[in-house]
């Protein structure tokens, strides 16, 4: 089985920075790609940002002050998220697609728990 363990949420001001973090753990083969979702109420689920071996995209509203970062040798993720905005609020997943076993039999997404994230002063 495959778990991803979510940390780094909470509130923070206007302005200020947080960074989240990823880890997988069970039986990986490989990761394709790793991404970070976002929910806020009243609104439809987001992709912020996105990484894989051809590089990393983000969404227009975060674009300049998140960047993802991955480690593939621990199986993590991180986004690091500076001059947070109140609009940033939200509850954040992140979101891996990976391989248990060799081949592409196995591929399939995997999502953390969520973290809550709050801007607010």
């Amino acid at each position: 089985q495959v778990q991803l363990v979510e940390s780094g949420g909470g509130l923070v001001q206007p302005g200020g920075s947080l960074r989240l973090s990823c880890a997988a753990s069970g039986t990986i083969f490989s990761i394709n790609a790793m991404g970070w979702f976002r929910h806020a109420p009243g609104k439809e689920r987001e992709l912020v940002a996105a990484i894989a071996s051809g590089g990393s995209d983000y969404a227009d509203s975060v674009k300049c002050r998140f960047t993802i970062s991955r480690d593939n040798a621990k199986n993590t993720v991180y986004q690091q998220m500076n001059n947070l905005k109140p609009e940033d609020t939200a509850v954040y997943y992140c979101n891996e697609n990976l391989d248990t076993r060799i081949g592409s039999m196995t591929r399939r997404d995997y999502w953390g728990q969520g973290t809550q994230v709050t801007v607010s002063s």
